[in-house]
């Protein structure tokens, strides 16, 4: 089956095994509701197992990749089961994106906000167009990341410029982010898909096994505590929703 069907994001398999998919709620930025973060973790998971499948394109419909929670369709969870079960979920849509076995290329186009920027920090390989741009809203919303971000971002930019992103919450450009070494390349706006599918394609081309070995063990070597930050940000996460100077400072946003 080469359409997998979802409410929130479209999932398209192309040539060589190139499966695309895209964040499907354009009129709001692709911000993340309930329904988008489910979907996006069934997304993968389908993706992953599915044989046809050899590498995954990760992108937004429209404007932007992901601007982050969507503040419209924000419900501040009551109890801690109900904020923990939120949580989970998004962390079980990183889960399948790092930990799933299919290579992703991430195709970062307009604003990668908050838990968008954790899923184009999640990608293997992310694109970003020229003109796309990123920051972390949580710590001022009294929130905290997931998406191992805590574990990855380090990994990439190092501990002083993760602080800064995390803490601080500034506004990146793509070049930016392309200096620091969130975006693996920055390309004209115009040709981001364009890069992106020869990317996966070339990645397709390559030996099933290896590709994917590879992936696996780069993840857990040079990200050892990816489980434990997943586990850590649940917890501090929780720990922000059940505050209620987080609702003030939301509602405020």
């Amino acid at each position: 089956m080469s359409h997998f069907t979802y409410d929130t994001v479209l999932s398209q398999l192309g040539a060589k095994g190139v499966r695309t998919i895209t964040l499907n709620r354009p009129e709001r930025l692709n911000a993340m509701n309930r329904q988008l973060v489910v979907d996006v973790a069934c997304a993968f998971e389908d993706a992953n197992a599915d044989p046809a499948t050899k590498v995954i394109i990760f992108t937004g419909a429209g404007k932007a990749f992901c601007a982050g929670d969507d503040r419209k369709a924000h419900t501040h969870p009551e109890t801690e089961e109900e904020a923990r079960e939120i949580v989970h979920a998004i962390q079980r849509a990183t889960h399948a994106i790092t930990l799933g076995e299919k290579p992703v290329v991430g195709a970062i186009n307009g604003w990668a906000v908050g838990g968008g920027l954790e899923w184009a920090i999640n990608c293997d390989f992310p694109i970003w167009a020229e003109s796309a741009k990123g920051f972390f809203p949580e710590v001022s919303l009294n929130l905290f990341v997931t998406g191992a971000v805590t574990s990855l971002l380090p990994a990439l930019v190092g501990l002083n410029k993760a602080r800064e992103m995390l803490i601080f919450g500034d506004r990146y450009s793509a070049k930016d982010m392309g200096e620091i070494g969130v975006a693996w390349k920055v390309v004209d706006d115009a040709a981001l898909i364009a890069v992106a599918v020869q990317t996966a394609e070339r990645l397709a081309d390559l030996p099933v096994l290896s590709v994917r070995a590879m992936k696996r063990v780069l993840n857990h070597a040079a990200v050892p505590d990816l489980h434990r930050a997943l586990q850590l940000e649940t917890d501090a996460t929780v720990a922000g929703f059940l505050d209620p100077e987080t609702t003030r400072r939301v509602t405020e946003f």
